[in-house]
């Protein structure tokens, strides 16, 4: 079971002691959920201008990823990563070279010796697919969308959960007709991906909004493609607003950079680089819009690309201040994405000492070059990674799930800020269906509080003396 709390002023560590051995999935048994699987996911990271570069792995400026560069992902706090990926500029007649897709898995092996979970789609690659949401197109790029994903999933069927699939990465689409050709590619990815049987039968799946552009998503997406299994469909869009803080790199006639965003966080010397929109009132209200269309329907969102560019300023305060309101809009996002059950994936294209540059991590050491960008992703969660099982247990239940539920109000007890305790108790309520309701407090009393647990949702609401905490497990 994993724990995150996204709320800034009651954040636990947990470090806690599996109380089941549960075996390894075998190969061809019924995958968890795409619920349960985004439940686990914690913050997720790029592998951004690498093996989707259509000249080769390393024709974009970066070096060859190596374990020792993902062991480094996994130290910094990140427990994800997505793998953007070309295959048509690796292909000839359709075919994907041997050579190439042996060495995207070794790529994905690297995050699967650290236990990390996999998204691995097909990227940009030519712009066969994502420039081509028309019905003029749609017969022929289906065609390709059924060879390579034919291709793709034969060749990993048999990794468990851990690895999922993503049938493309920001599709153009701005309109009804093109929504509807969108549509029809992802319905082509979930069925090639399907037919090849095995884990693939059941493997969580990830398809993207149009353009993957949130307003967009929320007005043109009102369908989901079919499947053969339930819940097993994941949504992605990306998140660069406002495009004036995110990735503007020159002050044009319409419009300056934003250097600076948030509130506390705008320079009362260098007015003219403020941001004038798209500040915490935006992000509260895009997240929320696909938490009501998605979320809250059972069907799982993730950001699948989040940044703002780090500029080079001249001056020392400005600069200063630029970096504070970076690392400020890093820590909002991911906490409002946490607080709206969506899973945000951090852009990193490498090179972490260049200007305009989204690096965080260095590329040849696996070493955080950005230590307080990451710092201030990370401050919005405490993961946890094993439990403790209820000492007094008489009764109760593991569930894969939920983890550890007792009917007989017994506590679950867990490692709090190494010396403190953190106990919660369980129990039936009658007024809530398929519910639990929680209560929770420290052993020396310094925070406590109650709630309501939905397993069938993957998390606890928690309202305690001092703010509101969601707790995803």
């Amino acid at each position: 079971m994993r724990i995150l709390l996204t709320q800034k002023k009651f954040k636990l560590c947990f470090s806690f002691v599996a109380i089941v051995a549960l075996g390894a999935i075998p190969a061809f048994a019924e995958l968890p959920s795409a619920q349960h699987v985004a439940s686990k996911m914690i913050v997720g990271w790029n592998l951004g201008n690498t093996l989707e570069s259509t000249g080769g792995e390393t024709a974009w400026g970066n070096p060859k990823t190596t374990q020792t560069l993902i062991d480094g992902v996994k130290a910094a706090g990140f427990n994800t990563v997505r793998i953007p990926c070309a295959w048509d500029s690796h292909a000839t007649d359709g075919v994907i070279d041997s050579t190439w897709i042996a060495r995207v898995k070794e790529v994905v092996d690297y995050c699967i010796n650290d236990d990390l979970y996999v998204i691995l789609n097909i990227h940009w690659d030519g712009g066969w697919l994502e420039e081509n949401c028309t019905e003029s197109a749609q017969a022929e790029v289906n065609v390709k969308q059924e060879e390579y994903w034919t291709q793709i999933a034969t060749y990993f069927k048999d990794y468990d959960e851990h690895l999922l699939f993503a049938s493309a990465n920001e599709p153009s689409v701005s309109d009804a007709t093109g929504m509807a050709v969108l549509l029809s590619y992802h319905q082509t990815f979930i069925d090639a991906v399907r037919a090849t049987g095995g884990n693939n039968s059941s493997r969580t799946l990830v398809i993207q909004g149009p353009s993957t552009d949130i307003e967009k998503t929320n007005s043109l997406m009102d369908t989901m493609p079919t499947d053969t299994i339930t819940n097993r469909l994941i949504v992605e869009i990306h998140y660069y607003t406002p495009y004036q803080f995110c990735q503007m790199t020159a002050d044009a006639d319409w419009g300056n950079m934003f250097y600076y965003w948030g509130d506390g966080y705008l320079s009362t010397t260098d007015t003219t680089h403020n941001a004038t929109w798209g500040e915490e009132d935006t992000v509260d209200s895009y997240f929320g819009l696909m938490k009501t269309q998605f979320v809250d329907k059972g069907i799982p969102v993730i950001i699948g690309e989040f940044g703002a560019i780090k500029r080079s300023l001249a001056d020392a305060d400005n600069l200063a201040l630029h970096l504070a309101a970076r690392q400020y809009f890093y820590e909002y996002c991911n906490e409002v994405a946490s607080s709206n059950g969506m899973v945000l994936f951090v852009w990193d294209t490498g090179s972490p000492d260049a200007t305009n540059t989204f690096g965080l991590l260095d590329r040849d050491t696996g070493e955080v070059a950005d230590e307080g960008t990451v710092d201030a992703l990370m401050s919005g969660v405490s993961t946890c990674v094993s439990v403790f099982s209820p000492t007094d247990s008489v009764g109760g239940k593991w569930s894969a799930d939920w983890g550890w539920i007792d009917d007989s109000y017994l506590p679950w007890i867990y490692s709090y800020d190494g010396n403190n305790w953190f106990y919660v108790y369980s129990g039936l309520d009658a007024d809530i269906s398929n519910g639990y309701w929680i209560a929770y407090y420290t052993s020396d009393f310094s925070d406590y509080g109650w709630g309501y647990i939905y397993p069938s949702l993957g998390w606890w609401k928690l309202s305690s003396d001092m703010s509101a905490t969601w707790i995803y497990f």
